[in-house]
């Protein structure tokens, strides 16, 4: 990386493009932008937007993220979630740009005994997650150089997520009922946006180093804290380290459900467990515990 190089950020104010700006900051000049500055369901408003920038990187948090709010609006949740991906790809390729992009553990139905892996065949349940697997798709026909980083339940001490829900509603109720049959991986904004600013610039010094593009470097990876929980083990995670820090809380019980207890428009996965060995070794990275990341936005929070 011998230039200073320009990097186009989209939503910077979600909770991962608010810590992505602070991570990307070291390598060059982050342009980061938001719905105010380019509706990304509007694909000539993105390609009016790299034709402007000229980014050398494009990093693209920005998704629908709702859920639940896709099932009844697929058409907005396809054009942010599956077109704005390929227009920046298409872009990204016209100006020779790293493209890197966030997807999820929804385009997995859940059903496997076990981890995860990138060789898995995606088969999403939700509207969400069939959009964000054809984003995926739309990258990579379009766009070899590009780095897609599957993801799940994102938390930070910026914005809203499942940790400050349970932070507000066991400080209110006296007793939770979360579900206990869903098993994932809680992994902070924070170590996302370190992994992304490490892996593309390990990205760029490699390519420069070599003269060409590499595309073993390039392509899926996932991308989440070690270990594993249950959104029932996270809860309690959570209060333990509440009571732990001063905070005061209500809730003397923490119950257990079935999915089925606590129905939504949306299917989840039962399994979100995403093997990170490819990532790890690629880029030589020892991802730590997703307790880890909970103890830091606790204290974080605690500090506001």
């Amino acid at each position: 990386m011998k230039q200073a190089i320009r990097i186009l950020l989209t939503g910077k104010n979600g909770q991962l493009g608010f810590e992505l700006q602070r991570s990307l900051a070291v390598l060059g000049t982050v342009i980061a932008v938001d719905r105010e500055d380019c509706d990304l369901s509007d694909p000539e408003a993105i390609r009016a937007l790299v034709a402007r920038i000229q980014p050398h990187v494009i990093v693209n948090p920005a998704a629908h993220t709702a859920v639940d709010k896709a099932e009844s609006e697929p058409e907005l949740a396809r054009a942010i979630n599956a077109i704005a991906p390929q227009v920046f790809a298409e872009e990204a390729a016209k100006i020779g740009a790293l493209l890197v992009h966030y997807s999820t553990d929804y385009v997995f139905d859940g059903t496997k005994d076990g981890w995860y892996s990138e060789t898995d065949t995606p088969n999403p349940q939700s509207v969400y997650g069939k959009t964000k697997l054809a984003g995926e798709l739309a990258i990579a026909a379009a766009h070899p150089r590009h780095l897609i980083f599957r993801t799940s339940w994102v938390f930070g001490a910026h914005g809203g997520n499942f940790l400050k829900t349970i932070l507000r509603l066991a400080g209110e109720r006296e007793e939770l009922k979360i579900i206990a049959d869903q098993h994932g991986a809680p992994t902070a904004a924070s170590l996302l946006a370190d992994v992304t600013a490490h892996a593309i610039r390990q990205v760029l010094q490699i390519e420069s180093a070599t003269n060409c593009q590499l595309p073993d470097l390039y392509g899926t990876y996932h991308l989440v804290a070690a270990g594993s929980t249950t959104w029932h083990g996270y809860a309690e995670s959570v209060v333990e380290r509440a009571k732990a820090a001063g905070v005061s809380i209500k809730a003397a019980q923490i119950l257990p459900i079935p999915t089925s207890a606590y129905p939504l428009p949306a299917p989840r996965p039962a399994n979100s467990q995403l093997s990170t060995e490819k990532l790890q070794a690629t880029f030589g990275l020892c991802l730590p515990d997703w307790q880890d990341g909970v103890t830091q936005v606790m204290t974080l929070l605690s500090k506001k």
